[in-house]
Protein backbone atom coordinates (compact mmCIF):
# COMPACT_ATOMS: atom_id res chain seq x y z
CA UNK A 1 0.00 0.00 0.00
CA UNK A 2 1.41 3.50 -0.49
CA UNK A 3 -0.27 6.78 -0.93
CA UNK A 4 0.45 9.01 -4.11
CA UNK A 5 1.20 12.62 -3.26
CA UNK A 6 0.53 13.01 -7.48
CA UNK A 7 -3.04 12.95 -7.67
CA UNK A 8 -6.29 15.52 -6.94
CA UNK A 9 -9.28 14.84 -5.68
CA UNK A 10 -11.99 12.62 -6.75
CA UNK A 11 -9.15 10.46 -8.81
CA UNK A 12 -10.09 6.91 -8.47
CA UNK A 13 -7.78 5.17 -10.40
CA UNK A 14 -3.73 5.13 -10.94
CA UNK A 15 -1.54 3.51 -14.04
CA UNK A 16 2.74 2.48 -13.65
CA UNK A 17 4.42 0.71 -16.23
CA UNK A 18 5.06 -3.12 -14.96
CA UNK A 19 8.43 -3.01 -16.97
CA UNK A 20 9.61 0.60 -14.49
CA UNK A 21 8.24 1.29 -11.44
CA UNK A 22 9.46 5.23 -11.21
CA UNK A 23 7.73 5.51 -15.30
CA UNK A 24 4.18 6.68 -13.55
CA UNK A 25 1.23 6.73 -16.27
CA UNK A 26 -0.73 9.22 -14.78
CA UNK A 27 -4.44 9.05 -12.89
CA UNK A 28 -8.31 9.00 -13.92
CA UNK A 29 -11.50 9.85 -11.99
CA UNK A 30 -13.38 6.80 -14.08
CA UNK A 31 -12.30 3.92 -15.30
CA UNK A 32 -15.72 2.93 -17.32
CA UNK A 33 -15.60 -0.74 -18.63
CA UNK A 34 -12.70 -2.13 -16.65
CA UNK A 35 -14.89 -3.90 -14.61
CA UNK A 36 -17.29 -5.34 -17.51
CA UNK A 37 -18.77 -8.86 -18.16
CA UNK A 38 -16.24 -10.89 -20.73
CA UNK A 39 -17.83 -12.13 -23.85
CA UNK A 40 -15.05 -14.98 -23.54
CA UNK A 41 -12.02 -15.60 -21.08
CA UNK A 42 -9.31 -13.70 -22.65
CA UNK A 43 -9.83 -11.00 -20.54
CA UNK A 44 -10.23 -8.24 -23.72
CA UNK A 45 -11.63 -4.68 -22.79
CA UNK A 46 -11.57 -1.23 -23.96
CA UNK A 47 -11.74 0.98 -21.19
CA UNK A 48 -12.29 4.62 -20.86
CA UNK A 49 -9.72 6.67 -18.56
CA UNK A 50 -11.86 9.96 -17.77
CA UNK A 51 -10.29 12.69 -16.53
CA UNK A 52 -7.12 11.54 -17.15
CA UNK A 53 -3.54 13.54 -17.33
CA UNK A 54 -1.45 11.11 -18.94
CA UNK A 55 2.30 10.86 -17.91
CA UNK A 56 5.88 8.75 -18.67
CA UNK A 57 4.90 6.00 -21.16
CA UNK A 58 1.08 6.75 -21.92
CA UNK A 59 1.76 10.02 -22.85
CA UNK A 60 4.07 9.28 -25.38
CA UNK A 61 1.31 7.11 -26.60
CA UNK A 62 -1.34 9.57 -27.00
CA UNK A 63 -0.39 11.35 -30.34
CA UNK A 64 0.35 8.09 -32.10
CA UNK A 65 -3.52 6.63 -32.42
CA UNK A 66 -3.98 4.12 -34.99
CA UNK A 67 -0.34 3.04 -34.76
CA UNK A 68 2.12 0.33 -33.39
CA UNK A 69 3.17 3.58 -31.43
CA UNK A 70 -0.07 3.83 -29.69
CA UNK A 71 0.97 0.00 -27.56
CA UNK A 72 1.71 1.52 -24.28
CA UNK A 73 2.84 -1.77 -22.87
CA UNK A 74 2.27 -3.83 -20.00
CA UNK A 75 1.11 -1.84 -16.56
CA UNK A 76 -0.44 -1.95 -12.63
CA UNK A 77 -3.88 -0.74 -12.68
CA UNK A 78 -4.64 0.64 -9.06
CA UNK A 79 -7.61 1.89 -7.43
CA UNK A 80 -7.55 4.80 -4.46
CA UNK A 81 -9.02 5.68 -1.51
CA UNK A 82 -9.84 8.93 -1.04
CA UNK A 83 -6.66 9.91 0.47
CA UNK A 84 -5.01 8.69 -2.75
CA UNK A 85 -3.72 5.58 -0.86
CA UNK A 86 -3.77 1.66 -2.83
CA UNK A 87 -6.29 0.00 -2.21
CA UNK A 88 -5.24 -2.85 -4.42
CA UNK A 89 -4.03 -3.22 -7.99
CA UNK A 90 -4.52 -5.29 -11.23
CA UNK A 91 -2.15 -6.20 -13.64
CA UNK A 92 -3.51 -4.94 -17.55
CA UNK A 93 -1.56 -6.33 -20.31
CA UNK A 94 -0.89 -4.49 -23.48
CA UNK A 95 -2.52 -1.15 -23.01
CA UNK A 96 -3.27 0.47 -26.08
CA UNK A 97 -4.54 3.92 -26.63
CA UNK A 98 -6.88 3.78 -29.35
CA UNK A 99 -9.01 7.18 -29.22
CA UNK A 100 -8.65 10.85 -26.92
CA UNK A 101 -10.63 13.56 -26.52
CA UNK A 102 -10.98 16.39 -24.31
CA UNK A 103 -12.06 15.83 -20.67
CA UNK A 104 -15.14 17.78 -19.37
CA UNK A 105 -13.82 16.77 -15.63
CA UNK A 106 -11.12 19.97 -15.96
CA UNK A 107 -8.57 21.88 -17.84
CA UNK A 108 -5.79 20.00 -19.26
CA UNK A 109 -7.83 16.55 -18.53
CA UNK A 110 -8.49 13.88 -21.32
CA UNK A 111 -10.47 11.22 -21.60
CA UNK A 112 -8.81 7.86 -23.14
CA UNK A 113 -10.36 4.99 -24.23
CA UNK A 114 -7.53 2.27 -24.05
CA UNK A 115 -7.98 -1.45 -25.07
CA UNK A 116 -6.27 -4.25 -22.56
CA UNK A 117 -6.25 -7.56 -21.66
CA UNK A 118 -6.95 -8.17 -17.34
CA UNK A 119 -9.48 -11.61 -17.04
CA UNK A 120 -8.87 -10.65 -12.95
CA UNK A 121 -10.92 -7.66 -12.70
CA UNK A 122 -14.68 -9.46 -12.00
CA UNK A 123 -17.95 -7.87 -13.22
CA UNK A 124 -19.94 -7.15 -9.82
CA UNK A 125 -16.15 -6.19 -8.34
CA UNK A 126 -16.27 -1.97 -8.87
CA UNK A 127 -19.10 -2.13 -6.22
CA UNK A 128 -17.35 -3.43 -3.21
CA UNK A 129 -14.55 -1.38 -3.99
CA UNK A 130 -16.36 1.25 -3.74
CA UNK A 131 -17.63 0.46 -0.58
CA UNK A 132 -14.27 0.06 0.81
CA UNK A 133 -12.92 3.49 -0.51
CA UNK A 134 -16.25 5.08 1.33
CA UNK A 135 -15.97 3.59 4.01
CA UNK A 136 -18.89 1.65 3.93
CA UNK A 137 -17.69 -1.89 3.50
CA UNK A 138 -17.93 -1.85 7.57
CA UNK A 139 -20.45 -4.57 9.09
CA UNK A 140 -21.37 -8.42 8.60
CA UNK A 141 -23.40 -9.90 6.24
CA UNK A 142 -23.29 -7.63 3.47
CA UNK A 143 -22.48 -9.71 1.35
CA UNK A 144 -25.59 -12.40 2.08
CA UNK A 145 -27.71 -10.92 -0.73
CA UNK A 146 -25.66 -10.84 -3.46
CA UNK A 147 -26.43 -12.44 -6.55
CA UNK A 148 -24.50 -15.92 -7.41
CA UNK A 149 -22.20 -14.65 -10.08
CA UNK A 150 -21.21 -11.06 -7.62
CA UNK A 151 -20.09 -13.78 -4.96
CA UNK A 152 -16.76 -14.67 -6.88
CA UNK A 153 -16.03 -10.84 -7.38
CA UNK A 154 -16.77 -9.90 -3.69
CA UNK A 155 -13.47 -13.00 -2.65
CA UNK A 156 -11.74 -11.56 -5.62
CA UNK A 157 -11.62 -7.83 -3.92
CA UNK A 158 -10.89 -9.23 -0.59
CA UNK A 159 -8.27 -11.38 -1.41
CA UNK A 160 -6.71 -8.03 -3.63
CA UNK A 161 -7.67 -5.77 -1.21
CA UNK A 162 -6.31 -7.73 1.60
CA UNK A 163 -2.77 -5.91 2.48
CA UNK A 164 -4.78 -2.77 2.61
CA UNK A 165 -7.38 -3.93 4.93
CA UNK A 166 -4.60 -5.23 7.55
CA UNK A 167 -2.01 -2.45 7.18
CA UNK A 168 0.51 -4.23 8.85
CA UNK A 169 -1.47 -5.78 11.53
CA UNK A 170 -0.23 -9.32 12.78
CA UNK A 171 -1.99 -12.18 12.74
CA UNK A 172 -4.38 -13.46 15.80
CA UNK A 173 -1.98 -15.12 18.26
CA UNK A 174 -2.68 -18.99 18.72
CA UNK A 175 -5.54 -20.59 20.81
CA UNK A 176 -8.22 -18.04 19.71
CA UNK A 177 -11.67 -18.84 19.24
CA UNK A 178 -13.40 -17.36 16.24
CA UNK A 179 -17.24 -18.23 15.13
CA UNK A 180 -18.31 -18.54 11.64
CA UNK A 181 -21.88 -18.63 11.18
CA UNK A 182 -23.17 -21.22 8.63
CA UNK A 183 -26.76 -19.77 8.19
CA UNK A 184 -25.99 -18.55 4.80
CA UNK A 185 -24.03 -20.70 3.40
CA UNK A 186 -25.00 -22.44 0.29
CA UNK A 187 -22.50 -23.22 -1.82
CA UNK A 188 -18.48 -23.26 -1.85
CA UNK A 189 -18.32 -19.28 -2.44
CA UNK A 190 -20.50 -18.28 0.56
CA UNK A 191 -18.47 -20.89 2.53
CA UNK A 192 -15.07 -18.51 1.87
CA UNK A 193 -17.12 -15.14 2.05
CA UNK A 194 -18.47 -16.66 5.44
CA UNK A 195 -14.63 -18.26 6.68
CA UNK A 196 -13.07 -14.72 6.09
CA UNK A 197 -15.45 -12.43 7.46
CA UNK A 198 -14.94 -14.73 10.43
CA UNK A 199 -11.01 -14.69 10.66
CA UNK A 200 -11.01 -11.37 9.51
CA UNK A 201 -14.07 -9.33 10.24
CA UNK A 202 -15.82 -7.47 7.19
CA UNK A 203 -14.88 -7.77 3.80
CA UNK A 204 -12.00 -10.58 5.04
CA UNK A 205 -10.52 -13.11 3.56
CA UNK A 206 -9.68 -16.78 4.45
CA UNK A 207 -8.65 -18.17 0.87
CA UNK A 208 -11.34 -18.33 -2.31
CA UNK A 209 -10.36 -22.31 -2.79
CA UNK A 210 -8.96 -25.38 -1.14
CA UNK A 211 -5.25 -24.71 -2.06
CA UNK A 212 -6.25 -20.95 -0.90
CA UNK A 213 -7.58 -22.08 2.48
CA UNK A 214 -4.95 -24.38 2.76
CA UNK A 215 -1.96 -21.56 2.82
CA UNK A 216 -4.05 -19.37 4.83
CA UNK A 217 -3.93 -22.06 7.61
CA UNK A 218 -0.26 -21.79 7.46
CA UNK A 219 -0.68 -18.61 8.69
CA UNK A 220 0.39 -14.81 7.42
CA UNK A 221 -3.46 -14.09 7.03
CA UNK A 222 -5.05 -13.18 9.92
CA UNK A 223 -4.85 -16.28 12.30
CA UNK A 224 -2.36 -18.64 13.98
CA UNK A 225 -2.81 -22.46 14.18
CA UNK A 226 -3.41 -23.64 16.54
CA UNK A 227 -7.24 -22.31 17.16
CA UNK A 228 -10.70 -23.47 17.80
CA UNK A 229 -13.65 -22.71 14.84
CA UNK A 230 -17.23 -22.99 16.38
CA UNK A 231 -18.91 -23.52 12.96
CA UNK A 232 -22.75 -22.70 14.00
CA UNK A 233 -25.37 -23.90 12.07
CA UNK A 234 -23.19 -26.65 10.61
CA UNK A 235 -25.86 -29.00 10.23
CA UNK A 236 -27.28 -26.75 7.47
CA UNK A 237 -24.01 -26.06 6.23
CA UNK A 238 -23.22 -29.89 5.57
CA UNK A 239 -26.71 -30.59 4.12
CA UNK A 240 -25.73 -27.70 1.11
CA UNK A 241 -21.96 -28.80 0.43
CA UNK A 242 -22.59 -32.07 -0.54
CA UNK A 243 -20.82 -31.78 -3.43
CA UNK A 244 -18.09 -34.55 -3.80
CA UNK A 245 -14.93 -33.28 -5.08
CA UNK A 246 -11.85 -35.08 -5.69
CA UNK A 247 -8.86 -35.67 -2.91
CA UNK A 248 -6.49 -38.21 -3.77
CA UNK A 249 -7.84 -40.82 -5.37
CA UNK A 250 -11.06 -40.64 -3.65
CA UNK A 251 -13.98 -38.46 -3.48
CA UNK A 252 -15.57 -36.91 -0.54
CA UNK A 253 -18.29 -34.47 0.31
CA UNK A 254 -16.65 -31.09 0.27
CA UNK A 255 -18.32 -30.69 3.82
CA UNK A 256 -15.86 -33.42 4.74
CA UNK A 257 -12.43 -32.28 3.03
CA UNK A 258 -13.03 -28.69 4.73
CA UNK A 259 -13.20 -30.34 7.93
CA UNK A 260 -10.00 -32.64 7.15
CA UNK A 261 -7.91 -29.44 6.02
CA UNK A 262 -8.71 -27.66 9.17
CA UNK A 263 -7.52 -30.89 11.31
CA UNK A 264 -4.48 -31.37 9.46
CA UNK A 265 -3.38 -27.69 9.70
CA UNK A 266 -3.72 -27.78 13.55
CA UNK A 267 -7.60 -25.85 13.78
CA UNK A 268 -9.90 -27.80 15.74
CA UNK A 269 -13.54 -27.49 14.85
CA UNK A 270 -16.62 -27.42 16.94
CA UNK A 271 -19.90 -28.30 15.28
CA UNK A 272 -22.84 -26.60 16.55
Amino acid sequence: MRTSERGGEGQKYALTSDEDDSDFWGFAHEAEGFFTPLPDEEGARRVHLAGCLPQGGLLKCVDHVGSRRAVAGNAWFELLDGDGATMGSYFANEVTVIDVEPSARGAGLVDLTVSLWCENALAGAEKVWDLISMGHLNRTGMWHELATEDRRAWLSVALWSWEYHRQGRPDAPAGQVFTLDGRHIVDRDTFYCAIGEAMNGPGGYFGWNLDALDDCLCGGWGATTPFTLHWDSSAEARARLEQRVPSGDRDVPLFDLLLEIFEERGASVILR
